[in-house]
């Protein structure tokens, strides 16, 4: 009998936060559920701890060579039998009832995809946050293309939509081909859901929170480098060529795009700072005198920000 939701679970050395992923997964009520493993080959019991939940709770796809993130899921697009498919990061967790309110919605509206509300978990103690107001994403009903775009501006966006953990119909999914870049170490997530929306597809809002994102005590965010951003600006392009937009989706585009040459002039001006390359750094600021404003805070400090707007945090 097919499952209604197949989780897609990329691992890699998540032997401490595992457990929490799949117990959250296995627990959904009033929905059936595969769990799919992608082991990206781990040194620690990641597969080890996998496997003790028996075949027929979790199915473990080990892989035999390191493919990241994307190579990781896609792998586990693959395997999946679902209706629905659901990605779920190996060190968060879903809230009891998050996939019956998601199908619900989706249902009602007849669409392909869902996203729901984030609660951001801080392991050393402080109070959880929830990432979205409510009341926005009831008003906001639909996430269109342009929405979604706009939502991933660096440096300008009220909200980040790139955390966002979508749903998807899995007929839908096949029958586009849609696929993670495997090329991207950061930003596949982004440029997925994107092109779904720009292959026609419709995401419905659950305002609800059903998704917690964990950060664990004494991680931060990772050094964001040049190549991780000249990285995304190149599957822009391609997604760009690849994909007509309409006038609202283009505005959005064309900001996202001035957002991240932004981005990598104030990370190559940072790069010639350190390696104390004063002339490089002043070419740099001439060229694109908009990275200068971000100097105006400690650089370690902005980095975080700029890493935070890619959703790139330490262990994903």
């Amino acid at each position: 009998m097919q499952p209604d939701v197949s989780f897609v679970i990329a691992a890699y050395n998540a032997e401490a936060t595992l457990g929490r992923a799949i117990d959250s997964a296995l627990a959904q009520p009033g929905v059936t559920v595969e769990v799919i493993v992608v082991d990206d080959c781990s040194s620690d019991a990641t597969v080890e701890l996998a496997r003790s939940y028996g075949e027929g709770r979790v199915r473990v796809v080990a892989l035999e060579t390191n493919r990241g993130p994307g190579g990781a899921r896609n792998a586990g697009l693959d395997a999946a039998r679902g209706r629905w498919v659901a990605v779920l990061d190996s060190d968060d967790a879903v809230l009891p009832g998050r996939l019956a309110a998601m199908i619900a919605r989706a249902e009602q509206g007849s669409v392909e995809i869902a996203v729901d509300n984030i609660v951001v978990i801080r392991e050393d103690g402080t109070p959880p946050e929830v990432m979205f107001p409510e009341r926005y994403l009831d008003e906001l009903g639909n996430l269109t293309l342009a929405n979604f775009i706009g939502g991933n501006v660096v440096f300008e966006s009220m909200f980040n939509f790139g955390y966002m953990k979508p749903i998807f119909l899995r007929e839908y999914v096949e029958r586009h081909g849609l696929r993670y870049d495997e090329k991207l170490r950061i930003g596949e997530d982004y440029i997925l859901l994107a092109s779904a929306l720009a292959k026609g597809a419709r995401c419905a809002v659950e305002p609800a929170v059903g998704y917690a994102y964990h950060v664990r005590s004494g991680s931060i965010s990772r050094v964001l480098e040049l190549h991780h951003v000249e990285a995304m600006q190149h599957a822009d392009a391609a997604f760009a060529a690849a994909h007509r937009l309409d006038a609202d989706a283009q505005k959005a585009f064309t900001l996202r795009a001035r957002s991240l040459r932004q981005a990598a002039s104030f990370l190559s001006l940072v790069q010639h700072i350190k390696r104390r390359s004063p002339l490089k750094a002043i070419r740099t600021a001439l060229g694109d005198p908009a990275a200068v404003r971000h100097l105006r805070m400690p650089i370690e400090v902005r980095l975080r920000r700029v890493a935070r707007q890619f959703a790139y945090r330490s262990g994903k």
